[in-house]
C-alpha cells in the first residue's frame, strides 16, 4: 500500500460482503450485500471469469493492453505510451490509474479503534479525525497479511483500503475477528464495498493538485498527505483522499461507479495540466522507484515489519504496550535486530528480477532480489532485495546473478528518486 496497493501475486477469491448496519454518510454511497450476493459473487469467480471495473469501457475505448490481474480484468498500457513514456509523464505531469480492484471497506461501531488496533499495527487514536495511515495487518507470528492505507474520518468510522490480491484472504480474517470481537459485546461492523457500486481511481502526478482544483471549492492545498474529506469534485461527490503509489503528489478519489467515467472524462479533458490514463506497467515501476513495497513479492506473512524497513509504521504507543498480533516476536526484533533486511541496490549490466540470487563479492550467496527493473528516470537498473544483516549498509557491494552472469550491485539508500508527498508549506517568518 506500502504507500498503498499492489498485489501482482495471489488471487481474488470470491468477493464476499458483510451486511452491517453502521452510519455511514449517504454521500458515501456504500453498497452493503447480504449473504446471498456473497454466494453469487463467489459462484461467478468459480467459472474464473475475471470481473472487470466500472471503467472497462473507458479502457476499451483508450486501447488499453487488458490483462487478468488478480481476478481482474485490467489495463497494462494504453496504445498512445509504452510503459516508460506512461511513467516518465507521471513523473512530470499527471496521470490516472483505474484502482477500482482493490478492496474499500468501512469499518463503524463505538469499538471501531479498538478493533483496528487488535488486527493491525497503527496507534489509531493518534490520528485525528480525517487523517490516516499506511498500517500492516499482522499474523501472530509477526508476518505481514497485508499493507493497508486506513483513515479515521470524521463521520464515525474508518475507511479502508486494502489490496486486491489479498482481499478474499482480508475479509476472511478481518469478519472472523469482528465476528470474536462482536462474541464479547464489542460494537463493531465491517462493511465491504462492492467495485459495482464505487469506483477508485487513482491521480498522480505534479501537476495532479491543478488539475483537481479546478473542479473544487475548497483549497485542496489544505488536503495534506495522508489525509482525507468527503466533497464534490466537478459536480461529483466523492472521497477524496491525498496518498498513492508512486512517491509523487497524488489522491485517490472513492466515486459511485456510475461517475466513475464521467469524471475521468472531465480530468482527461482539463487545460490546467497534461492528463493521461496509466496502467499497471508504470504503476509498478513508478512503485520500484519510490522504494515502495509489493505484496507478495517484497512483503508476506513470513517477512515481519522489522525485517521489510516497516518499522516505522509501528505506532510509538503500540510499541510501549504491544497488543497487535505478533507484537512479541515483532518487538523482540525491534530491540535484538533481525538477521535479514530489506535494501535498495542498483546495478549494472541487465536488470534483476525478483528471485534473483544475490551473493557477497566472494560468490557467497547472501540474499534474493525481490522486485527489480530498469528506472525510468534514473537510466540505471535499480532492485529491491533481502540481504544478510552484515551486508545491508549503504555504501555495500554484491553481486546479483543475472542470467548465470554475476553483475555488481551496491547498496543505496531508498527511495531511489525523492517523493514529493503534499506535507503542507511553511509559514513565512
Amino acid at each position: 500500500m506500502a504507500v498503498n496497493g499492489r498485489c501482482l501475486k495471489g488471487s481474488l477469491a470470491a468477493l464476499r460482503i458483510s451486511s452491517a448496519s453502521n452510519g455511514i454518510s449517504s454521500g458515501e454511497g456504500c453498497h452493503l450485500i447480504g449473504k446471498r450476493m456473497a454466494h453469487a459473487a463467489a459462484k461467478e469467480h468459480a467459472s474464473h471469469k475475471p470481473r472487470s471495473t466500472p471503467l472497462l469501457d473507458l479502457h476499451v475505448a483508450h486501447n488499453a493492453k487488458l490483462v487478468e490481474f488478480a481476478g481482474w480484468q485490467m489495463p497494462m498500457t494504453y496504445a498512445d505510451q509504452s510503459i516508460t513514456e506512461s511513467h516518465l509523464h507521471t513523473r512530470k505531469h499527471v496521470s490516472i490509474f483505474d484502482v477500482s480492484h482493490m478492496q474499500q471497506m468501512i469499518i463503524s461501531g463505538n469499538d471501531r479503534f479498538a478493533f483496528w488496533e487488535s488486527v493491525c499495527v497503527s496507534d489509531v487514536p493518534e490520528h485525528v479525525e480525517n487523517s490516516g495511515a499506511l498500517s500492516l495487518l499482522t499474523n501472530e507470528n509477526g508476518g505481514i497479511i497485508d499493507d493497508t492505507v486506513w483513515m479515521n474520518t470524521n463521520r464515525g468510522y474508518l475507511y479502508v483500503v486494502v489490496n486486491a490480491g489479498c482481499a478474499a484472504k482480508d475479509m476472511d480474517h478481518l469478519s472472523a475477528k469482528m465476528r470474536e470481537f462482536q462474541k464479547k459485546g464489542k460494537a463493531v461492523n465491517i462493511a465491504f464495498v462492492s467495485a459495482q457500486e464505487r469506483a477508485l481511481l487513482a491521480v498522480q502526478g505534479p501537476e495532479m493538485a491543478r488539475v483537481l482544483q479546478a473542479g473544487l471549492h475548497d483549497s485542496l492545498d489544505k488536503l495534506l498527505f495522508m489525509h482525507t474529506t468527503l466533497t464534490t469534485l466537478f459536480n461529483f461527490k466523492c472521497r477524496i483522499t491525498r496518498c498513492g503509489y508512486t512517491g509523487e503528489d497524488g489522491v485517490e478519489i472513492s466515486c459511485l461507479a456510475k461517475d466513475a467515467i464521467p469524471l475521468c472524462e472531465t480530468l482527461l479533458a482539463s487545460t490546467n495540466g497534461s492528463v493521461k490514463l496509466a496502467g499497471l506497467g508504470a504503476r509498478d515501476t513508478l512503485r520500484l522507484e519510490a522504494g515502495l513495497c509489493l505484496y507478495g513479492n517484497d512483503i508476506d506473512e513470513k517477512i515481519s515489519p522489522v525485517e521489510a524497513g516497516l518499522t516505522w509504521t509501528i505506532g510509538k504507543r503500540r510499541r510501549a504496550e504491544g497488543g497487535f498480533p505478533g507484537a512479541p516476536s515483532i518487538l523482540e526484533q525491534i530491540k535484538k535486530g533481525v538477521s535479514k533486511k530489506r535494501v535498495g541496490i542498483i546495478s549494472s549490466g541487465a536488470p534483476a528480477r525478483h528471485d534473483y540470487p544475490v551473493s557477497d563479492t566472494n560468490g557467497k550467496q547472501i540474499g534474493v532480489v525481490t522486485s527489480g527493473c530498469p528506472s525510468p528516470s534514473l537510466g540505471k537498473n535499480i532492485s529491491m532485495a533481502y540481504v544478510a544483516t552484515a551486508h545491508s549498509k549503504i555504501g555495500s557491494k554484491l553481486h546479483i546473478k543475472v542470467r548465470n552472469q554475476n553483475v555488481a550491485g551496491e547498496v543505496v539508500k531508498m527511495p531511489f528518486v525523492p517523493s514529493n508527498y503534499h506535507h503542507g508549506r511553511a509559514k513565512a517568518t
